[in-house]
């Protein structure tokens, strides 16, 4: 089952930069992984300082292998150098039971 791990990072205003590179190479790292997906990079509206990247993974599996490689957290340890703090990790999968309702099913639709 396919997982999304979001990415949290704070990168104080001068270091975008060399933020953005190095993120580039993870993700440039990541995609010679077998089950990567796919990976985006956001900047948030309101916290100019605030960065989200979201990985897609085809497994838990793929993701934790890529997560233990000594090359990605060598490049993790330049991230959070440069934000003064550590990067938080969230992993998401799609609930098992996930099913769209059949509209006889759910009496608000009425």
């Amino acid at each position: 089952m396919a997982v999304r791990a979001m990415i949290k990072r704070w990168i104080p205003k001068g270091k975008e930069k060399e933020a953005i590179q190095v993120i580039t190479a993870l993700r440039m790292l990541a995609s010679r992984y077998p089950g990567y997906i796919s990976g985006e990079t956001l900047q948030s509206i309101e916290e100019q300082e605030e960065f989200l990247v979201i990985s897609t993974w085809q497994t838990l599996g793929a993701w934790n292998t890529f997560f233990a490689d000594p090359k990605r957290k060598a490049l993790q340890d330049r991230i959070d150098q440069l934000q003064g703090r550590t990067t938080e990790y969230k992993i998401y999968q799609y609930p098992e039971s996930f099913q769209v309702p059949l509209e006889e099913d759910i009496k608000f639709f009425k």
